[in-house]
């Protein structure tokens, strides 16, 4: 897909393939505004999509990466006009709640993810949330992915490490078959 999505009549198809995933992530970051970011990460991608590098990793991990750097500038944008009108918290994690199995481990998880360093955080999510794998997960951060793959296994102990041993949470992706061998990390 090297060529395709540079092709504004294959990048349709992305558009299809990709719409919902990249809404989910913007909804569970920001569900005010999920429908605008969906439309400005589309937006973005589009004028940017000659500079996709299938060596660099998928379609997938890049379009990741695309809307990971408009979620940001709208938390940015969000914290300016915060800072300027009335004090008001932003919290880009307010739809975690809404999205947890056990009630009773809401406080206990939030408490723990905010811990984590924010690109562990993020990389956790991005492959538990969105079921990237740890590669996918790299491109749209921008790190190597051996270093991905060291950095999620860092946050998987230290969540493991914070929460109730008497509770169980699945930290891994959801659909481990669509990982290759060396992702398995």
């Amino acid at each position: 897909m090297t060529r395709a999505v540079g092709d504004p009549a294959v990048f349709t198809s992305l558009v299809e393939q990709f719409s919902p995933v990249l809404h989910g992530y913007f909804v569970r970051r920001a569900p005010g505004a999920a429908d605008d970011l969906l439309s400005e990460a589309w937006l973005q991608a589009f004028v940017a999509r000659r500079t996709f590098d299938a060596s660099r990793g998928s379609a997938r991990g890049w379009l990741f990466g695309v809307a990971r750097n408009v979620l940001a500038g709208h938390i940015r944008r969000a914290r300016r006009v915060a800072t300027t009108a009335e004090p008001a918290e932003v919290d880009p994690w307010q739809a975690v709640d809404q999205r947890l199995d056990a009630a009773a481990l809401a406080p206990e998880l939030r408490r723990a993810l905010a811990d984590l360093p924010a690109e562990e955080r993020e990389l956790l999510l991005l492959v538990s949330w969105e079921q990237l794998t740890p590669t996918e997960a790299a491109a749209a951060v921008g790190i190597p992915a051996g270093t991905a793959r060291s950095r999620l296994h860092r946050a998987r102990g230290r969540l493991r490490a914070r929460l109730s041993p008497e509770r169980h949470l699945t930290l891994t992706p959801a659909t481990p078959a669509r990982m290759d061998r060396k992702e398995s990390a």
